[in-house]
C-alpha cells in the first residue's frame, strides 16, 4: 500500500468532529505562518519607515549646509604662497610650543606633539578658511595621555578644494 493509500484510510477512521478540529488547527498554523512571514515583518517596515524617513532628511540637510560650506570655500579666490605661509605662521604660534612649523618648497610641514583634538581640528579649520591650506598628507598618532602627536604637510597657495 502506498503511503497516501495509509493516510486516507486513518483520515476516514478519525471522526467528522475529530477532522474538523484537525483542519481548524492547520488553518490556524497556516495563518501565524502567513502572518509571520508575509505580513509581520511589511508592517514593522511600514511602522518604522517615517523615523527612517526623517533621519534621512536630516541627514540630508546637513550635507547641503556642508556642500554650501564647501563652494563658499572653493569660491574664495587662491592667496599668494607667502600670505598663505604668514597667516600659517599665526595659526601654528597658537597651538604654542606643542607645534612647529618647517618650509619645504612650496609645501609646508607642521609638527605637533600633545595636542588636543580640539585644538587640532580648530588649527585645521582655521588654516583652511584662513590660509585656504589643506592637508596633503597627515600622519597622525594618539599618545598616552590622548593627545594627537604628528605631521601634516600642507601645500601653499592652493585653493581650498584641491
Amino acid at each position: 500500500m502506498s503511503m497516501r493509500t495509509v493516510l486516507r484510510q486513518r483520515w476516514q477512521a478519525v471522526s467528522p468532529r475529530e477532522q474538523h478540529l484537525v483542519l481548524a488547527a492547520l488553518l490556524l498554523v497556516l495563518l501565524a505562518l502567513l502572518w509571520w512571514v508575509g505580513i509581520a515583518p511589511a508592517l514593522g517596515t511600514l511602522h518604522s519607515a517615517q523615523s527612517q524617513r526623517q533621519q534621512l532628511d536630516a541627514q540630508l540637510q546637513q550635507m547641503q549646509r556642508l556642500q554650501v560650506r564647501a563652494q563658499a570655500l572653493q569660491a574664495q579666490p587662491r592667496l599668494a604662497p607667502e600670505e598663505a605661509r604668514r597667516l600659517l605662521e599665526a595659526s601654528v604660534k597658537a597651538l604654542g610650543a606643542n607645534a612647529q612649523m618647517a618650509l619645504t618648497g612650496d609645501r609646508v610641514s607642521v609638527t605637533f606633539k600633545g595636542v588636543s583634538a580640539d585644538a587640532l581640528a580648530q588649527w585645521l579649520a582655521q588654516a583652511r578658511v584662513n590660509a585656504r591650506a589643506v592637508p596633503a598628507e597627515a600622519r597622525l598618532s594618539r599618545n598616552a595621555a590622548g593627545n594627537w602627536d604628528g605631521v601634516l604637510m600642507l601645500p601653499l597657495g592652493s585653493s581650498p578644494s584641491r
